[in-house]
C-alpha cells in the first residue's frame, strides 16, 4: 500500500495460484477500486504498515478454503486494532461453515462456493459501502446464538461454571481436549477433569452426546466439516 491511499483497498487473502490471480484479476476489472492479492503469511507484516498509513477503508476477503483458523484469527486481532479492516470471508461451504466462522469473528460479509461472479460483486460494493452482506437466514440463526450467549452469561446452566461452559462450548465446536488445552492455557489433565465433572452435571456419557447438548442448550453452531484446502472460485471461473 502507498503512503496515501486513494480510495478503498481490497485485499484477497489466500495462497498465491492460478485461481487466485484470475479471481483478482476479474475483480480488478471490474471493481473502481485496487484489488491486490496477499498469502496469510505476509498478513502479520501489515501491522507496522498500517500503523504509518493514513486511515481509509481496506475490505479483507479472506478464503475459507485456504485459511487455517490462526491465520483468520490473526486477520481478527489487526481488525480490532485498525478499525478501517472490513473483514468478509468467501469460498464458504455452507450456512453451518459461515455461522461458525461467525461465532468467533467479526466479519461484516460471506460468500458462497455457489455465488455467481456478480452477486460477489454486488457485495464488495455493498460492503465498501458500510453495509452487511450475508442471508437473512444466517443473520437470525447468529441473533439465536448471540441472544442465547448473553442468557447463559447472567444465568448458570445445568450448575456449570464458566470455565465448564467455556469447555463445553469448545467442545460443541468440535474441539480436541488438546485444543481446549491450548486454547485455555491449561494441561490436559485439567480439561480432562473438567469433562469428567461437565459429563456429570448434564448427565451425559461421551463426547458425542456433550457437544450435541452444547448446540441445543447453548447455541453452539455445529463443528465445521475440515475442507479439503483446495482453493475454489465462482463457476465462472473454474476451468471447463
Amino acid at each position: 500500500m502507498s503512503a496515501l491511499q486513494e480510495g478503498p483497498i481490497v485485499r484477497l487473502i489466500t495462497h498465491p495460484n492460478v485461481q487466485s490471480q484470475l479471481f483478482t484479476h476479474h475483480l480488478s476489472q471490474v471493481l473502481d477500486c485496487q484489488v491486490s492479492p496477499l498469502a496469510p503469511e505476509a498478513v502479520s507484516g501489515l501491522e507496522a504498515e498500517l500503523s504509518n498509513s493514513p486511515p481509509g477503508v481496506q475490505l479483507w476477503l479472506l478464503d475459507a478454503d485456504q485459511l487455517s483458523h490462526s491465520d483468520m484469527h490473526r486477520c481478527h486481532e489487526l481488525k480490532a486494532q485498525f478499525p478501517d479492516i472490513l473483514l468478509a470471508a468467501f469460498n464458504l461451504a455452507n450456512q453451518e461453515q459461515a455461522a461458525e466462522l461467525l461465532a468467533s469473528l467479526h466479519l461484516q460479509g460471506i460468500f458462497y462456493r455457489r455465488d455467481e461472479l456478480d452477486n460477489i460483486c454486488k457485495g464488495i460494493i455493498q460492503l465498501l459501502d458500510g453495509a452487511l452482506w450475508m442471508s437473512r437466514p444466517l443473520l437470525q440463526q447468529m441473533f439465536e446464538y448471540f441472544r442465547r450467549q448473553q442468557f447463559n452469561t447472567y444465568r448458570p446452566v445445568a450448575g456449570l461454571t464458566q470455565r465448564e461452559l467455556e469447555i463445553l462450548g469448545f467442545i460443541g465446536n468440535g474441539a480436541s481436549n488438546q485444543d481446549i488445552a491450548t486454547q485455555l492455557f491449561l494441561s490436559e489433565h485439567t480439561v480432562k477433569s473438567h469433562l469428567y465433572n461437565i459429563f456429570k452435571k448434564i448427565k451425559v456419557h461421551h463426547r458425542a452426546e456433550a457437544a450435541h447438548w452444547a448446540r441445543k442448550h447453548l447455541g453452539i453452531p455445529p463443528p465445521m466439516t475440515k475442507n479439503s484446502h483446495r482453493s475454489r472460485l465462482p463457476r465462472e471461473l473454474e476451468p471447463r
